[in-house]
This record gives C-alpha cells, sequence and structure tokens, in this order.
C-alpha cells in the first residue's frame, strides 16, 4: 500500500471516530433532558486566576439536588451534585474580562457558598437564575427557615 493510500485510511478513520463522539454527546444530552428540569449551566472550577477556570456543562433539577453534566463528557454520571440545604445565594453579577468570552451568550455568574463557607460560582441565563431562586427557597416542610 503507498503512503498516501495509508493517508487517507488514517484520515477516514479520524473522521470517523469524530462523528461517531458527536453522535454520543447528542444522545447523552438527549438521555440527560429525558428526565427534565435541565438549563445551561456553566460552573468555574478553579478560581485562582481572574476569569478563568469555567467549564460550559448542563443543569438538571433531581428532587433537592442540582446535578451539573460537563457538555464534552461522554459519561452519563454528574460531575457535580449540590444538594439544595447546602447552597446559600449569595450574589449575581454580569461576566467580567476573559469571562465574556468563557462563558454562555447572556449568562450572569451566580456567587453561592456551601455549608463549609466555600465559594461556588456558576453561570445561567436569567431565566435559570429565577427558577434556581426559587429552587433554593423551597424547601420541605418543616425546614428550619431561621439558617
Amino acid at each position: 500500500m503507498a503512503w498516501w493510500e495509508w493517508l487517507l485510511d488514517v484520515a477516514g478513520l479520524a473522521l470517523l471516530v469524530v462523528l461517531l463522539y458527536g453522535a454520543c454527546l447528542m444522545v447523552r444530552r438527549r438521555v440527560i433532558s429525558r428526565h427534565g428540569g435541565t438549563f445551561e449551566l456553566s460552573h468555574r472550577v478553579r478560581a485562582t486566576r481572574p476569569g478563568r477556570g469555567w467549564l460550559l456543562g448542563v443543569g438538571r433539577y433531581s428532587g433537592s439536588t442540582l446535578e451539573w453534566f460537563r457538555v464534552f463528557s461522554l459519561s452519563p454520571l454528574p460531575k457535580r451534585i449540590w444538594e439544595r440545604t447546602e447552597l446559600v445565594y449569595e450574589s449575581s453579577r454580569s461576566p467580567e474580562g476573559p469571562e465574556t468570552l468563557a462563558l454562555y451568550p447572556d449568562h450572569v455568574v451566580v456567587v453561592c457558598r456551601d455549608t463549609r463557607g466555600r465559594a461556588v460560582e456558576l453561570a445561567m441565563s436569567a431565566a435559570s437564575l429565577i427558577g434556581f431562586q426559587a429552587w433554593l427557597e423551597s424547601r420541605h416542610p418543616g425546614t428550619d427557615w431561621s439558617r
């Protein structure tokens, strides 16, 4: 086999792998969305440098938990899970500097605190923020509201 035939075989195989990866991402997104309550949700995993460390993802409400799935992962399991009782809403702001390029357009940055006092930064649309705040405030009967 000539070198150019081998090169064409490798290019065809690479194209097939890319197409299969894209198809798997679409099927995964449909499976995640099937249970409802999904929205575009980015999460800041590293806050060491200003405006950096954002990963695009999909959020899904599942009872009293918020599950976060990375966009370009093939895993059917959520990468992060937050309990409703563990999060406290602090503030929201517009993206600044490099964040405007790293996040979806028209998203706002939401800062929350967990029960350990660590900051949890999320980015979502303004409409999703209203739903997120309502989800945080709606707790089961008998909840201690003094916290």
